[in-house]
């Protein structure tokens, strides 16, 4: 194995691939309590809009099961359960308990807790059997995984024939004026309001160069297309600022 097989980026620096995982709980284990709140102010809450697109396109159905991995404090999972309707269940997985804790709050306090699993867990090998879910995504979670390859493959490997995949993500915006604007924003803005707002700095400012190091929109669906997907489609929201990338397992 060489030297570049062992390393892997956590921001723009170069760890080892054995560290990222550790470093990455990290980050979220110390903005857990403020990181719904962090969204809304670093989107302007646009985050939701997007959420709610991603939504509109997935269409759950009745009786559908979802796996929501990075799932966190539980967003994604609960719009789905709110779309999908009588007999659906979500299961929302992530590396860090801390997140889930805050989630399984806001699903007491919504009446949800009876349609919801929480599981502390890691994406590039899920605690589930094979052909499990019918539903697959990941919304700003994906560029945080030590692995891409290995998280999408075992996305493929949860899903039963039939069902999808779809995944959130903070993009790159074709236009380079634009995206030299929106540059200046996330690394002078982002940090210093993680500074005021949750008193870190330094894990916001690591969200914010995680962005720059995931692949582009095609290279990332040729990654989805690998990992054994089929009719692999994206689409931009707010220009590419983020874009969600949809695959089937058939």
């Amino acid at each position: 194995m060489t030297q570049d097989d062992k390393t892997t980026h956590f921001g723009f620096q170069t760890v080892d691939e054995d560290q990222k995982a550790g470093m990455v709980h990290g980050v979220f284990t110390r903005v857990a309590s403020k990181y719904d709140v962090m969204n809304d102010l670093m989107s302007m809450g646009i985050h939701r809009v997007w959420k709610d697109a991603m939504m509109d396109w997935l269409a759950p159905r009745p009786g559908q099961r979802l796996l929501d991995v990075a799932g966190g404090t539980g967003d994604v999972a609960f719009r789905f359960l709110g779309r999908a309707g009588d007999g659906a269940r979500a299961t929302v997985l992530d590396l860090t308990e801390s997140m889930l804790i805050e989630g399984q709050k806001r699903a007491e306090a919504e009446n949800l807790s009876h349609a919801l699993d929480w599981t502390v867990g890691d994406a590039m090998a899920l605690p589930f059997p094979d052909n499990s879910f019918d539903v697959y995504t990941i919304s700003f979670g994906i560029r945080n995984v030590t692995r891409i390859e290995d998280a999408l493959r075992d996305a493929y490997r949860v899903l039963r024939p039939g069902g999808r995949l779809m995944v959130l993500e903070f993009s790159q915006l074709p236009n380079e004026g634009l995206q030299k604007l929106y540059d200046l924003y996330s690394f002078n803005v982002i940090p210093v309001m993680g500074q005021i707002v949750a008193n870190d700095r330094d894990s916001y400012q690591y969200l914010v160069e995680s962005i720059r190091k995931f692949p582009g929109q095609d290279r990332f669906a040729a990654m989805i297309a690998d990992a054994g997907f089929e009719q692999v489609k994206y689409r931009n929201l707010s220009m590419g600022i983020a874009a969600l990338h949809s695959g089937w397992k058939i």
